[in-house]
């Protein structure tokens, strides 16, 4: 079966360089601000060439993702929407509420991104003074009740952060929003386990990845579940390799060496695995940053979250994200910059060949 593509919606604010995604701190004066009009540009274009849906960011540097959907919904026809949105931030009864009315309000585009959070400094600045593991142990709770409320039914529920008595039923079975997930540790790969319908992954070599994906879907089968994998990255793909790398050298131009060390001083601070694995692929330095074929690494020096981009052709990038779909990545969420005119390039001239590779008949 051919792998699902997704969009990113820049809701931090876009141009022609990278920016952070959803923070303040190693951000840059954007050139298209995250209005309403720009955003639902980036939305219909994802939609014209057929992605699946968009993933909109949550943090303390972007807008609501709630109110920036639910705003998009009139603006399209079939996209879907990615919310993300942080689980100790909100309780789960009205957190299912809150999906259940966009669910109806939009037709069934709905999907969640769990994301339990790293930062915390971030986290603290929200009112969160949990650890990183009570944090994971907060999230399995939330996702229990959220399902619980899903599934039509009155019920109880008594935890270690959450107690719910008659709790309000505010769907029925068999029509839950599909949960995204994602977080490299111990901890976050046993809720994802028990939890996610989708385990997100952030572009790593294809070694790395398919060890992460099999041992999630080991813990994944000892509950009897068979969740799906998806991989976020970036993409510069154009006509020619050198086409690309060009554009990926210019990008990295545009990375003032102060902005990068203050960027990695941040993520220094971070409680997240996956961000020190991101981290750990280029150790801060500009040089040496094409961690395997294609893959380069230069975006995490400022962005935090998904920090590696695929460069090369078109056919070059088609065939990594081919190799990915078939170490197990059943979706992928791609972006670049700017997200409009990539979201274009990448619709119209990547993805086409991704799924004519992931049709092709087997030789005989």
């Amino acid at each position: 079966m051919s792998p699902r593509f997704h969009w990113f919606l820049p809701t931090s604010g876009d141009g022609r360089q990278v920016g952070a995604a959803t923070t303040t701190v190693g951000s840059l004066a954007h050139s298209r601000p995250p209005t309403l009009g720009y955003l639902a540009q980036v939305a219909a274009a994802a939609e014209q060439v057929g992605f699946d849906a968009v993933l909109t960011p949550v943090g303390a540097g972007c807008p609501d993702p709630w109110i920036v959907c639910s705003a998009l919904i009139e603006r399209t026809r079939t996209l879907r929407f990615l919310v993300a949105f942080r689980p100790g931030f909100v309780l789960p009864t009205l957190a299912a509420q809150q999906a259940r009315t966009f669910a109806e309000f939009s037709g069934g585009r709905l999907a969640v991104n769990i994301v339990t959070g790293g930062d915390p400094h971030e986290q603290r600045a929200y009112g969160d003074f949990l650890g990183h593991d009570d944090r994971y142990a907060r999230t399995a709770e939330f996702l229990d009740v959220l399902r619980r409320s899903w599934a039509g039914e009155p019920f109880g529920f008594a935890g270690t952060h959450y107690r719910i008595e008659d709790g309000l039923a505010t769907g029925s079975a068999g029509d839950e929003p599909p949960v995204y997930f994602g977080g490299a540790s111990p901890a976050a790969e046993d809720v994802a386990a028990r939890h996610a319908d989708v385990y997100l992954l952030w572009g790593e070599p294809g070694p790395a990845v398919a060890q992460r994906v099999e041992r999630v879907r080991a813990k994944a089968h000892a509950h009897g579940r068979r969740p799906r994998f998806g991989l976020r990255l970036h993409v510069i793909a154009r006509d020619t390799a050198a086409e690309a790398w060009a554009e990926a050298h210019r990008l990295l131009d545009g990375m003032d060496p102060a902005r990068i060390a203050a960027a990695q001083a941040r993520f220094a601070a971070m409680e997240s695995v996956g961000q020190a694995r991101m981290a750990a692929l280029h150790g801060g330095d500009a040089r040496d940053l094409e961690v395997a074929p294609n893959l380069w690494a230069g975006i995490g020096l400022v962005r935090e979250g998904a920090g590696t981009a695929l460069v090369g052709s078109h056919e070059q990038v088609a065939e990594r994200l081919a190799e990915y779909a078939a170490l197990g990545i059943d979706e992928f969420i791609l972006s670049g910059w700017p997200h409009l005119e990539e979201a274009y390039r990448v619709g119209e001239r990547v993805v086409p060949l991704v799924r004519a590779a992931t049709f092709a008949p087997v030789a005989r």
